[in-house]
């Protein structure tokens, strides 16, 4: 563990193994913590580097509003903070909204690009969306990072074989500070880059589980805008997929970074 200073603010990461840059971005109320089944497998070729985005972990919490554009700014300031002019860039949920911004915002930066259970838009349309949204926020607000945690945490590992996975999530999740989750669950909700996504040029590819909260179709839609891309789906999985899956999981990433190493 080693922090340091990036966009005025203090930043936890993790470095592991040595080789070609390796970035990973958690999602959102997640922590660096959720890349642990990666780290080791990918440290044997690639220098391996999981952080906390502000206002997560054990990264600064500023009380100033956030965006998906100052994330993707932080994750910049972080690879030239440690001197790596490239990387390959992975992210899930809000981590791959982050790492659509990082490859557009600063395209020579990314290598290539691996999307997990994301998308460039998180416009809310539907009155079932609108709702979700509200409810989100009054649990965090009305009852606590907890209670969201175990209202979560059973959804994305319902299987008793992932009870100690579980147990984690929840753990982890409940240490929120709750203002600088719902921060950053207010940057993500009507951010969108759908309409430049079409202007990346770096290989990308996109990791959906069959079973995440958004439709395979949504994630067949925006890999059809972006030349080259492709889409691997993992079976029987759900939105934490690198914690559920992880032998899955890291086979599908590692083929996909080896052909582009």
């Amino acid at each position: 563990m080693a922090r340091i200073e990036v966009n005025g603010i203090g930043v936890e990461y993790d470095i592991h193994g040595a080789g070609p840059a390796l970035l990973l971005i958690h999602g959102l109320g997640s922590c660096k913590e959720d890349w642990e089944a990666q780290r080791e497998p990918f440290a044997q070729g690639y220098q391996v580097i999981s952080f906390d985005l502000r206002g997560h972990g054990q990264s600064d919490k500023p009380a100033a509003s956030y965006s998906i554009a100052q994330f993707a700014a932080d994750a910049a300031g972080l690879l030239h903070a440690l001197g790596i002019d490239a990387a390959h860039v992975v992210g899930i949920s809000l981590g791959g909204a982050v790492a659509f911004q990082l490859a557009l915002d600063h395209p020579a930066m990314v290598k290539t690009l691996t999307i997990v259970n994301s998308g460039p838009d998180a416009t809310v349309r539907t009155l079932k969306e609108k709702f979700a949204v509200w409810m989100r926020q009054y649990v965090v607000r009305r009852k606590g990072m907890a209670k969201l945690a175990n209202l979560i945490g059973p959804h994305l590992f319902p299987k008793p074989e992932s009870r100690a996975v579980r147990e984690r999530f929840i753990e982890r999740t409940a240490r929120n500070d709750p203002q600088a989750y719902l921060q950053a669950f207010r940057a993500l909700i009507g951010w969108s880059v759908a309409e430049r996504i079409g202007t990346i040029t770096c290989p990308v590819l996109a990791i959906a589980a069959d079973r995440d909260y958004t439709p395979l179709s949504m994630k067949e839609a925006y890999v059809a805008k972006i030349p080259g891309a492709r889409l691997e789906v993992v079976a029987d999985a759900r939105h934490a997929l690198p914690m559920e899956k992880p032998a899955q999981f890291n086979a599908v990433l590692r083929n996909f970074l080896d052909i582009h190493a």
